[in-house]
């Protein structure tokens, strides 16, 4: 292993995993392994999902159903941020246009 790299250990489940990552990125799968974990432990704690590799999925199909939801948020505020920026913009160029004070 490079000086670049380390080897993690993560516990899912009662079950341990080593992981071996960028340095630099250690805390982020640390912070990622820990919020599956939970994910996973309600999941299974309410009893409706029965198996490990079940539970993984239906886990990995909640998140990946908040991601793109945040995805798409994310669209739209920036669309909503460029019309914005560009009404603003097109305010300030009449403004000086015409020699104006712009009121804001």
């Amino acid at each position: 292993m490079s000086e670049t790299h380390a080897r993690v250990s993560v516990r899912i489940l009662e079950k341990e995993y080593h992981i071996t990552c960028p340095l630099d990125e250690r805390a982020d799968l640390l912070d990622s392994a820990e919020f599956l974990n939970a994910k996973m432990r309600e999941i299974r704690d309410s009893g409706k999902v029965v198996g490990l590799d079940r539970i993984a999925v239906i886990a990995a199909l909640n998140m990946t159903n908040e991601l793109l939801k945040m995805r798409n948020r994310d669209t739209h505020l920036e669309s909503d941020v460029g019309g914005r920026l560009r009404i603003l913009r097109e305010r300030v160029e009449s403004a000086l246009e015409k020699g104006q004070q712009l009121e804001l």
